[in-house]
């Protein structure tokens, strides 16, 4: 049976799209799907306006790349992974949503089109599983999931400034030894639709400039999948584009499209002295004085002026008669949530697929920054906005009367002269320069005498406010030398170029750090736990971070490997640093960062992994004093006592066994009960009480003890720290390199390199671990091995040891702390290259060593040394050849860095990257303990 016989017939775009969303497709979005299909490439540039359905592009994206499925790999031209770009965090993510509907009915639907379009994506991935795509948000900047499979089809939802540093390989919260993998998932076999692309013209023009810096290497993918393709969808783009797609007469003549092009937005335009956040508060309450109760959008252009505007509102509405919310884009996934529920009820919301006409209980006041311009489907009756740029207006008008269903819609355009700076020639206002002034203008000329304001319909408002005037400034020019630099991920260079304004602009860079809440802070070089994820970040400008936490204190940073931290001075925070801040510290409120909140935070990372048996944790968590006695009879323990009786802590004459241990912390884990802290409700707290498993469990010796919540999440394993050697049962090194070797090799297949590569990458899955032969680290892995490396059969590649003994048995081994095993293995590597004869042609050579020693991300361009004092020899043997190689950690291979540099120019930088990440992710699934029976095969 041929491969399209088993895959079965792919629907056609339109029965595709009805089964998906059970409404017909309008005629565009069948058009631009069809038209992909014939070209096999996108549209540099999608016209179409705002409500018109643009998130249809995923579909769009997923069916394109269903359709040939039955292509040989290296045939295919559709890209592996889409990424869905926006210029700013978005805490209503319509779009996030929709890709995640679209995952659940490819999944789940017994619905024809879509099991056949699940079956023809699953057939893609090397490595099977229940979903046929994955769906992965970038939130925040720390490191958070990436997709397991290079070869699996995949959606990523991300800002600019998380593409863009992942791309040049610098990734927001990544460990270095992750930048390369992030950078592979983001510069090859990649589409890039931009979402509102004037928003993120430097980065369309890095796209292009990047690909004239590597013209020279070697296209290691079919089509154009070398490279990112990229299509900028935007209402308010470049009139004169070439190659744009825009709606035509069969879309204005579509009763559903025509009503919304002229849903009626009638917007009265206001002129003011003095305060913006006043003028913009009495707009609303003169929308609202006599209207039934409504929704109400606010727009302001800082967040400090949406938190003044929020705090009037409140003061003048009274919670019986509106319900007033704040978003920005300072808001943290557990509060975004909360907000996000409001505003999307179906009921009291503003949610576009809402009721027409449904009556409300009372007001919903929504007060916004620019984080619901974009990627938000929501319709509101009346909108209030803050002075702004031409794109910026048209954005926020396509949150008024959305749908075309409220004849009562309003809006006020709040007109207010920035403040006069020194030595300015013009009027400024922030975000928009000098914009404003023109957008004033244009509207008073259209407004007809005696009218107090201008429809602006999305079919008139491109008439009424003409061409944009915002200036995005310039970017650097990226050279050779810099790009060089940039892939220098292990060991960066002092001094090396910042990435942001590549992506950003010069004039449009934000600097910010990422702030997290903990209850638990660690000491110095030690690790934090859990591992910080990106949900619970807030993303603050690094200056008023600094102006904040004060320029002169101390403060909690991850260092590079994202795992440990270390204290340092206010002073010296960077861009895209990690700050964990104590949960008592305050700062952050029910809508997010906020300097002049004192109470103390929730720390959110207990909820999923358990509660640290910490006295300083305990007292920021709060609910209950542990100085108190825990009952009134006279000599109770207080629930400090039982805290040290716990965890063994106590006087040296007394002997604690076992059973009183486990006592003690059930005793303590009622006792918690009888209170609440601040900042929790009370059946959460006691639901997240109840999910604890009352037995105090000792992870790695850097971190606090704790009570494990029953279903925590699996700490991800650090590459830094060689963690992936531990694993529930032993495994042998030959057999862990001969899987690595099949998953890699179909990986690579799936992905359609050429068979030269494949089998390239496959000898380099059966000898990336051969380092481990050194007896001292066979000694970490085992403390029992006696042996030597003749019993090549019973040599480990994973350990079993428990995690908090992974330091005491390395120590008592030899290995050195910080010895890089891969180091080993590329020098017996290198050994055999120059033994075999007729051996492998010099590129492939360099490949073969490149991709052993810098399967843990080092050696780009170097495996830093460490000090070695007791070295041996290390025997491997090798495709029947014994080799012996000195152990010598200290020593460094000075061939490596030219190596690296011959690579990069051979296949670019996104490319070895990508080579990189086959053997990688192939290594990561095989050390999870996936079955080799689950691998997805042709036969």
């Amino acid at each position: 049976m041929s491969r399209a016989s088993r895959l079965g017939p792919m629907p056609a775009f339109p029965e595709f799209y009805e089964a998906l969303n059970e409404r017909s497709p309008f005629p565009w979005q069948t058009r631009l799907a069809e038209r992909v299909a014939r070209e096999e490439r996108w549209p540099t540039e999608i016209g179409v306006p705002t409500g018109l359905g643009k998130t249809t592009c995923l579909d769009i994206a997923i069916w394109w790349l269903a359709s040939q499925a039955e292509r040989l790999p290296h045939e295919r031209t559709a890209p592996t992974r889409i990424w869905w770009l926006v210029n700013r965090r978005l805490l209503v993510d319509s779009t996030a949503d929709h890709a995640d509907g679209i995952s659940d009915a490819l999944r789940d639907s017994g619905v024809s089109a879509l099991r056949t379009v699940g079956q023809r994506l699953r057939s893609m991935a090397a490595i099977p599983s229940s979903s046929p795509m994955d769906v992965i948000r970038l939130r925040g900047g720390v490191d958070a999931q990436l997709p397991v499979d290079p070869s699996k089809p995949a959606i990523l939802l991300s800002t600019i400034p998380m593409y863009g540093s992942r791309l040049l390989f610098r990734g927001y919260g990544t460990s270095r030894t992750m930048r390369p993998i992030d950078a592979a998932l983001a510069g090859a076999d990649t589409l890039l639709l931009v979402d509102e692309a004037h928003l993120a013209r430097h980065l369309v023009s890095l796209v292009s400039a990047l690909a004239e810096c590597t013209e020279g290497a070697k296209q290691i993918l079919g089509g154009a999948r070398s490279r990112p393709q990229v299509a900028a969808l935007t209402a308010t783009g470049d009139a004169e584009a070439r190659d744009r797609f825009d709606l035509d007469a069969d879309d204005e003549q579509n009763e559903i499209v025509g009503r919304r092009l002229d849903a009626r937005k009638p917007t009265e335009i206001r002129v003011h002295k003095g305060d913006s956040a006043k003028n913009l508060v009495q707009a609303v309450e003169d929308l609202l004085r006599e209207a039934q109760y409504s929704s109400c959008l606010v727009f302001a252009n800082t967040p400090d002026t949406a938190r003044e505007v929020f705090t009037r509102l409140r003061k003048r509405f009274p919670s019986s008669v509106a319900d007033a919310v704040l978003l920005t884009g300072r808001t943290r996934e557990r509060e975004a949530k909360r907000i996000r529920d409001r505003i999307l009820d179906r009921v009291e919301g503003m949610a576009a697929n809402r009721e027409p006409g449904r009556s409300r209980r009372k007001h919903l006041i929504v007060v916004a920054t620019q984080t619901l311009e974009v990627g938000a489907d929501i319709d509101s009756e009346y909108l209030v906005t803050e002075a702004c740029g031409v794109r910026a207006l048209t954005q926020r008008l396509g949150r008024l009367n959305r749908l075309g269903h409220h004849d009562h819609a309003r809006g006020v355009y709040v007109h207010v002269p920035p403040p006069k700076r020194r030595g300015a020639s013009s009027p400024e206002w922030p975000v928009y320069g000098t914009e404003p002034e023109i957008v004033l203008r244009r509207l008073e000329d259209a407004r007809e005498p005696n009218i107090p304001g201008v429809n602006l319909s999305p079919r008139q408002v491109s008439s009424v406010l003409g061409e944009p005037g915002d200036d995005p400034g310039r970017a650097p020019e990226v050279l050779d030398g810099l790009l060089w630099e940039w892939v220098k991920t292990t060991t960066p260079p002092a001094g090396e170029a910042l990435v942001e304004p590549y992506f950003s602009g010069v004039r449009g860079v934000e600097y910010a750090v990422s702030i997290i809440w903990r209850a638990h802070i660690p000491d110095d070089r030690q690790r934090v736990w859990p591992r910080p994820f990106d949900s619970e970040v807030v993303s603050v400008p690094l200056r008023e971070a600094k102006k904040t936490l004060g320029e002169d204190g101390e403060i909690t940073r991850l260092r590079p490997d994202q795992v440990t931290v270390e204290s340092v001075e206010t002073r010296v925070l960077r861009p895209g640093d990690v700050i964990l801040l104590p949960s008592d510290r305050g700062l952050l409120d029910e809508f997010g960062w906020n300097p002049e909140a004192t109470a103390s935070v929730i720390d959110v990372s207990l909820a999923d992994r358990g509660l640290p048996l910490d006295e300083e944790a305990i007292r920021r968590i709060g609910g209950v004093s542990l100085a108190e006695p825990v009952e009134t009879v006279p000599g109770a323990p207080t629930l400090r006592d039982l805290l040290k009786t716990a965890l063994g802590d106590v006087a040296d004459a007394e002997v604690v066994d076992g059973a009183e241990r486990q006592e003690a912390a059930e005793q303590f884990h009622r006792v918690l009960f009888e209170g609440t802290p601040p900042g929790w409700e009370q059946i959460e707290w006691q639901d997240f009480l109840r999910a604890l498993d009352a037995t105090v469990v000792s992870p790695p010796r850097e971190v606090s003890r704790f009570l494990r919540a029953v279903d925590a999440k699996q700490e991800r394993r650090s590459d830094d720290f060689d963690e992936t050697s531990l694993s529930p049962t032993a495994e042998l090194l030959d057999s862990h390199g001969d899987a690595v070797a099949i998953v890699s090799q179909l990986m690579a297949e799936k992905i359609g390199l050429s068979p030269e590569l494949v089998d390239l990458i496959r000898q380099a899955g059966q000898l990336h671990d051969a380092g481990k032969a050194d007896i001292r680290f066979q000694r970490w892995l085992d403390p029992r091995a006696n042996g030597g490396n003749e019993r090549v059969s019973g040599l480990l590649a994973k350990s079993r040891t428990p995690t908090h003994l992974w330091n005491a048995t390395r120590l008592a081994a030899g290995w050195p702390r910080g010895g890089r095993h891969e180091a080993l293995s590329a020098r017996l590597v290198r050994r055999w290259v120059d033994t075999v004869e007729g051996g492998l042609d010099p590129p492939l050579a360099d490949l073969l060593v490149h991709l052993v020693i810098s399967h843990h991300g080092s050696g780009r361009p170097l495996v830093p040394p460490v000090i070695d004092d007791a070295p041996e020899e290390i025997a491997w043997k090798m495709r029947g050849i014994r080799l012996e190689v000195p152990a010598d950690l200290s020593a460094v291979d000075w061939d490596q860095p030219a190596r690296f540099k011959r690579l990069n120019g051979r296949f670019g930088p996104w490319g070895l990257a990508l080579l990189e990440t086959i053997l990688r992710r192939a290594d990561h699934a095989v050390s999870r303990g996936m079955p080799l029976s689950d691998l997805e095969t042709d036969s």
